[in-house]
């Protein structure tokens, strides 16, 4: 079980990258063998993890304290099939799978002392 946001982060990418996959797959069936089930299933899964990975990211941005355009990128990197991988693997190699301590708040803080 993922312990911290990075992990969390990590399976949500993983796993919309592979419902991707599993899209595709259907497609080639559905327009090469004329066999339209593996979408309607693949369809509606592949939407729900896309969903979770869109929350997750919109979870974690805030403790990982990523940049605006860094939560632009994490979003955008759903849109291409297997993208998020990608986008986890540069965002850990970076270090920005990681909690940092930093003395200014983080997003959701500011939005709170709006109030």
């Amino acid at each position: 079980m993922p312990r911290t946001y990075g992990e969390w982060f990590r399976v949500a990418a993983v796993a919309e990258a592979l419902s991707w996959a599993g899209l595709l797959v259907a497609m080639a069936f559905k327009y090469g063998l004329d066999m339209p089930l593996g979408v309607t299933i693949f369809g509606w899964i592949h939407g729900a993890v896309f969903t979770a990975y869109l929350v997750t990211t919109f979870v974690v941005f805030s403790p990982l304290r990523w940049s605006f355009g860094v939560l632009v990128l994490a979003g955008l990197a759903s849109i291409p099939p297997l993208v998020t991988v990608w986008f986890e693997r540069w965002a850990r190699r970076r270090g920005l799978l990681e909690v940092r301590d930093a003395d200014e708040p983080t997003f959701w803080q500011r939005v709170r002392a709006l109030n």
